[in-house]
């Protein structure tokens, strides 16, 4: 079994170290813990991206990108 986490480190509490011992009793685990890093936060922390992701909202915002449905993107690549 495998069971994920996401939360604030104020949120850490003895009730989930609880649900944790419960959840796979007599079991060896392994516990993993990272901080989280937004995809979005991710891609704008350099200027060449943030201007790059700008120039392609300001492109769909004046019709000028190339949008899809899903269907149309499932459609044309799609791994068949």
């Amino acid at each position: 079994m495998k069971t994920s986490f996401r939360l604030n480190e104020k949120e850490l509490t003895d009730d989930i170290i609880n649900v944790i011992r419960t959840a796979f009793k007599n079991k060896e685990i392994e516990i993993t813990v990272s901080d989280f890093l937004d995809e979005t936060e991710y891609l704008l922390s350099t200027d060449a991206n943030k201007k790059h992701l700008q120039k392609s909202i300001a492109d769909i915002e004046n019709g000028e990108g190339i949008t899809f449905t899903l269907n149309e993107l499932q459609e044309k690549y799609a791994v068949k």
